[in-house]
């Protein structure tokens, strides 16, 4: 059945005053993706928490939603580019390290998946960019890819500067350069060749101050020949796609305009002192628009990336600062870094490795391609999910990643289309993938970065302190969608005081207190008083009434990605089940047998619709809730979400829950919750 009958269907049995509304359309198909961590060390709660989780969650709801085979979620390793090599560098000479280096990305790869599974994030592939199985299918993507867009006329040839160490006598990898971003208003902490690390691009020439982190001196510069993608052929596709995206509110609101930035015209910030103090430069340079920049600043605006160079030479004959805007530069595809993945060889040019960031763009896709054939399906079988309109992409990232997924990653996959291009990308062609960015997780107020002077903590070491139910449920909640937002577990804390609350269990304690609370209460009163079984009779219109408002507002705000808000519904409907309860206290002896039947049917009709909302967000102890039940994996499938409990149970009047144990949690804390240091 479609989706769309499906909706129908189900919309249908809702009672009169909720058929009107209008349900939200899934994809019959869905590929989910989760950023691509480096395989230079293991995963801080930066990549769980602002990534991974969000990803897994909503992964599992699209699996629960239009069913486990028609979701595909996969991430890996990034194994290649130089910050790989140049930590494997710093841990070898210390010491702190033995082997290849091919031995240290595995090592760091297998940590990264072992952190995973204990966050219960349920990747059908987490693969590796360098290891097999992975490998080979993974180059020829790229292979595939690169040909593809050169076929069709979009790659050039561009001879640019590279860093060279004469005192080493080696050209200088990425992350081997260190000065300060010339892309006016960035604040970044650190500016390598030609990325700094908020992902911005610019030419290794326009690097300030530039210095080899190898010697300690200024590098020369020395031309190589690269393949690039020159982005500004494709801006009158992707501009006025993006203004609608804006319109939709298919994306995130900021991270397309995030995106718009990159479309500025060519631009350069000048102090309007220096200018000012030189007059005469204004008339040497190329044909332009000046208009007042933000603070002291004059912008100078050109027709075209080239006289934007020249002015640069000028402003730079002059010795006069400027910082470029944010416009569309050519975006590079390989290098000549030794430990990358081997590059097609065209037009002579061999040698070459792609650059890191265009391989991670078409990883998912052939990650994907690996997972389906590890399944026995045809080598063509990742086109039924990457270049099929019955699907679609939802790649969850950073925002610091904008750019490469937002713009650079579109970009690409229009330059594979055979024909007119086109954002409404025909059949069978490599579909624009939705992009699901969340603004940054800070850690105590600050921005913590591994590279950075505050350091994150690792992942793993948060379940020292909470379970990772807990913790998935505050990061779901912190509204990363829509803001920065501080991650501040009191453990971690040195401002913190005894008396003070502890930010993460605010939100953890709905399941380990609340949820606890009301699953105990049912199957108390169902062991005391039906013999472990489900009383006889229907669940109260009220109940079902309220059951399907929070379906149906939960269900919006999963498709639009709106975790958040998700799990906020969920949290208010958990604590109903405790205030109708309350009211109730069906427990209790003096209540009359009635009563105590129709509130103990409602309650688990509500806690059974509670753990479907959870299920994504909590899976831990949902799964132990369905145990107890001793139901199926039916339980999940929103096919029947409005069913009630009875619809599940073979036989309702001999169907016996499992025993609950006094003072048994189906969400469980850890050690140091139950028995707090003094």
């Amino acid at each position: 059945m479609s989706n769309r009958n499906l909706d129908r269907e189900m919309t249908d049995r809702l009672p009169g005053k909720l058929t009107d509304r209008e349900r939200p359309q899934f994809p019959k198909r869905a590929v989910v993706t989760a950023g691509m961590p480096y395989g230079n060390k293991d995963l801080h709660f930066g990549h769980v928490g602002g990534v991974f989780v969000p990803a897994d969650a909503f992964a599992r709801f699209l699996r629960d939603r239009i069913g486990t085979e028609n979701v595909i979620f996969v991430s890996g390793t990034d194994c290649y580019g130089s910050p790989i090599i140049t930590d494997y560098t710093k841990q070898v000479s210390s010491g702190d390290f033995r082997g290849s280096l091919l031995e240290y990305v595995r090592f760091n790869y297998e940590r990264q998946g072992d952190t995973l599974q204990q966050y219960k994030v349920a990747l059908d592939c987490f693969a590796a960019s360098a290891l097999d199985p992975y490998r080979e299918t993974h180059e020829c993507m790229g292979a595939m890819i690169m040909e593809s867009a050169y076929r069709h006329g979009h790659l050039e040839k561009r001879s640019t500067p590279q860093f060279y160490d004469a005192s080493k006598q080696m050209y200088l990898n990425g992350r081997q350069v260190l000065g300060r971003c010339p892309i006016q208003g960035c604040r970044s902490e650190k500016a390598y060749a030609d990325e700094c690390s908020l992902g911005h691009q610019y030419e290794p020439k326009d690097l300030i101050d530039p210095v080899s982190t190898l010697s300690g001196e200024r590098p020369e510069t020395r031309f190589v020949t690269n393949w690039y993608l020159p982005l500004e052929k494709f801006r009158k596709y992707l501009l006025p796609w993006f203004e609608r995206l804006l319109k939709t509110g298919e994306w995130r609101d900021f991270a397309v305009r995030m995106v718009l930035e990159y479309f500025e015209a060519p631009t350069i910030y000048v102090k309007r002192a220096s200018i000012d103090a030189a007059p005469e430069v204004i008339g040497l340079l190329p044909p332009h628009r000046r208009e007042t920049g933000k603070g002291q600043s004059d912008k100078f605006i050109f027709e075209n990336l080239a006289a934007q160079d020249a002015a640069r030479t000028v402003l730079g004959h002059h010795r006069l600062r400027y910082r470029s805007g944010k416009t569309l530069v050519p975006f590079r595809l390989t290098g000549n870094l030794e430990w990358g993945l081997a590059a097609p060889k065209l037009e002579g040019l061999a040698d070459l490795t792609f650059w890191v960031w265009p391989e991670s763009l078409w990883a998912p896709i052939s990650f994907t391609a690996s997972l389906l054939r590890q399944r026995g399906a045809e080598p063509d079988a990742w086109k039924q999910w990457w270049s099929s309109k019955d699907a679609k992409i939802y790649q969850f990232i950073g925002e610091d990643n904008l750019f490469f997924y937002g713009v650079a990653e579109m970009a690409l996959f229009l330059a594979t289309q055979e024909g007119a291009l086109s954002t409404d990308v025909p059949e069978g062609q490599l579909q624009l993938p939705c992009i699901v960015a969340n603004r940054h997780i800070l850690f105590l107020d600050t921005k913590a970065s591994s590279s950075g002077a505050v350091q994150p903590p690792m992942a793993k070491d948060l379940l020292e302190f909470y379970s990772p139910d807990q913790l998935r449920i505050h990061f779901l909640s912190l509204a990363l969608g829509a803001r920065n937002v501080s991650f501040r577990p009191k453990p971690l804390d040195p401002t913190t005081v005894a008396t003070m609350s502890d930010p993460v269990l605010k939100d953890g304690n709905l399941l380990s207190n609340a949820f606890n609370k009301a699953a105990r209460s049912c199957f108390y009163t169902s062991q005391k008083y039906y013999d472990r079984r489900l009383p006889e009779g229907d669940v109260s219109e009220e109940v079902v009434e309220q059951a399907k408002h929070a379906i149906l507002d939960y269900e919006a705000a999963m498709a639009r990605q709106e975790l958040h808000v998700a799990a906020a519904i969920a949290a208010a409907y958990i604590r109903e089940i405790n205030a109708r309860w309350s009211r109730h206290s069906p427990y209790r002896e003096e209540c009359d047998s009635d009563t105590r039947r129709r509130a103990t049917i409602d309650a688990f009709h509500m806690v059974r619709v509670a753990i479907v909302l959870l299920h994504p967000i909590a899976p831990v102890g949902t799964e132990k809730v369905k145990q107890h039940l001793r139901v199926g994996d039916e339980i999940w499938n929103w096919n029947r979400i409005f069913d009630p409990l009875s619809s599940f149970l073979q036989n309702p009047s001999e169907h016996q829950f499992a025993y609950l144990a006094p003072k048994e949690d189906f969400f469980e804390k850890p050690a140091c919750q139950v028995n707090p240091a003094p």
